[in-house]
């Protein structure tokens, strides 16, 4: 199969669950722990061995044209006060020149529409797509494990989650013929179904593994739920063509699209780091010990 090179980051979302912080600041810039969601999405596409990277943005969106690139003066400034593990830290934010290309999308369309625009750089390759918005701890990166999961497969695959009934409604839900351990065999894709009518309890989640295929469904327009463009049924309408997979990925998948998901996140990410996790531990204990 041919390695899966480039993904493509749909960025171009308000973010206005997060006002008033998203007023000035895109959401992908907001930092968990230490690093930008941006970083989390980028550095796990770098881990499955992506060399191009795409970015879908909006209007308002320039800070993140801008993190990714070189800053002269402040590694300037840094290098003078001999301060390297700062400039190691600044180097492992950078792409290497030219790999990194940005698309505005002017019309909010929905999820559909923003891969759409993404057909000429694409190509004729399979290529991934990362919504930075689910962040993933895990001892082997999400998208790593999909790709390893692709070399033998070779159709479209989604990377899935089982998800309680009462909010599988929000979700893209597989219908699976069969599973072989982690790897679903799928015959469906369903937009947001009502609980009752779901035909699983594993819902799609920000990960995928595209086929070029899926760019002639895209190309149509069709809109689906909540009026918007729907990648899921442009997978779902290429699904007797191409195949499509689902991948129950192992780790733990944090929506950091809303403040509670966010919060917990941060709270998760800093338990897993070993300079962080006792003075974590010691606060809880004393606002624990203040409540009462």
């Amino acid at each position: 199969m041919t390695k899966v090179r480039k993904a493509v980051f749909p960025v171009a979302g308000l973010g206005t669950r997060f006002l008033p912080a998203t007023k000035s600041i895109p959401k992908e810039m907001l930092p968990l722990v230490d690093r930008p969601l941006i970083q989390y999405a980028v550095d796990e596409a770098r881990a499955a061995g992506i060399e191009e990277f795409l970015f879908i943005t909006s209007p308002g969106k320039a800070a993140l044209e801008s993190y990714f690139g070189a800053v002269p003066l402040l590694e300037h400034q840094l290098a003078q006060a001999g301060k390297a593990s700062a400039l190691e830290t600044l180097a492992m934010a950078r792409l290497p020149e030219g790999c990194a290309s940005f698309i505005r999308q002017d019309s909010p369309l929905g999820l559909g529409h923003a891969i759409a625009l993404a057909e000429r750089w694409v190509g004729d390759d399979a290529f991934a797509v990362i919504l930075p918005d689910d962040v993933v701890l895990s001892e082997t990166p999400a998208l790593a494990q999909m790709v390893e999961a692709h070399r033998r497969l070779g159709c479209h695959m989604v990377a899935t989650e089982h998800v309680p009934a009462d909010r599988i409604s929000a979700y893209g839900v597989v219908d699976i013929e069969q599973a072989y351990g982690s790897v679903q065999r799928v015959r469906g894709l369903v937009e947001k179904p009502a609980a009752h009518e779901a035909p699983s309890a594993f819902g799609i989640v920000g990960r995928y593994i595209l086929q070029p295929s899926v760019f002639a469904h895209l190309r149509k327009g069709t809109r689906g739920s909540g009026g918007e463009i729907q990648l899921t049924d442009a997978i779902a309408a290429d699904l007797a063509q191409t195949g499509v997979a689902g991948f129950a990925f192992e780790g733990t998948r944090y929506d950091c699209g809303s403040v509670p998901g966010f919060v917990d996140a941060t709270v998760a990410f800093a338990q897993a780091r070993a300079d962080i996790a006792p003075k974590l531990a010691q606060a809880a204990k004393d606002h624990v010990y203040k409540a009462a």
